[in-house]
C-alpha cells in the first residue's frame, strides 16, 4: 500500500494567549509536541489540508505567524537533526485500535 504521509515541523508565534492555547490543543491532536510552539506531525494530504483549514480559522493573520515545514515523505525522509538535551525521535505511525 502506498503511504502518502509526509513529516512536517510546525512552528507558530501567536500573539494572544487564548488563541495560542487553542492552537496548542489543536496541534496536540495532529502531532507530537517537541517544545514550546513547535510540533512534528505525520500527515496525509487530507489531514494536512484539514489542519491548514482549522488553523486558518483560529489565527489572526495580521498578528500571528505559523509555518509548516514539509520534510518529505515519511518512508524516505531521514531528518538530520542536532538535538541538545532531550532526544529527538521522528514521529512514527502507530496502529489505532478502535
Amino acid at each position: 500500500m502506498f503511504n502518502e504521509d509526509h513529516l512536517y515541523i510546525v512552528a507558530y508565534d501567536i500573539s494572544d494567549q487564548k488563541r495560542w492555547r487553542r492552537v496548542f490543543r489543536l496541534m496536540n491532536g495532529y502531532g507530537e509536541w517537541l517544545q514550546l510552539s513547535i510540533f512534528q506531525c505525520r500527515l496525509s494530504v487530507q489531514r494536512h489540508a484539514e489542519l491548514i483549514a482549522l488553523l486558518d480559522g483560529i489565527i489572526h493573520h495580521k498578528d500571528d505567524h505559523l509555518v509548516l515545514l514539509d520534510l518529505g515523505p515519511t518512508e524516505r525522509v531521514v531528518p538530520r537533526v542536532v538535538s541538545l538535551g532531550k532526544t529527538f525521535t521522528p514521529v512514527t505511525r502507530e496502529p489505532v485500535i478502535v
